[in-house]
């Protein structure tokens, strides 16, 4: 790439991620695939979102070091990853506060309901 006087420009891009890091993180996340279909077989109880959640955050770290090559890459990237992330740790707190206050509520307005009556009576 050049300037608008026909210099090229440097740019801060990470070098290219090799063809055998690039299958190894394929293979990792077949393999993290199996162990996901093999988490939702079993019966953990309040468990089973949160090891999930977990496993799926490890795919996601892989694909972000790897694929978008923010291992190695410029800071700004990682950073801007990060605040994003925050933010949807914040976003899903909210609803999951919220959910655990109207849930009662919910609840029995959904036994009123069944019982054949009007919620709140």
């Amino acid at each position: 790439m050049t300037d608008p006087r026909g210099a090229p420009v440097a740019h801060a891009e990470p070098p290219p991620s090799s063809a055998r890091a690039l299958l190894g993180t394929a293979a990792a996340l077949l393999a993290l695939t199996a162990v996901t279909v093999a988490a939702s077989r079993l019966d953990l109880g309040a468990a089973n979102g949160a090891v999930a959640l977990a496993i799926a955050a490890v795919k996601v770290a892989l694909v972000a070091a790897v694929f978008m090559r923010l291992r190695g890459g410029p800071v700004l990237h990682a950073g801007v990853l990060l605040a994003a992330l925050l933010f949807l740790a914040l976003f899903v707190s909210v609803v999951v506060f919220d959910g655990r206050q109207v849930l009662p509520e919910v609840r029995e307005a959904a036994a009123a309901r069944a019982a054949g009556r009007a919620p709140g009576r």
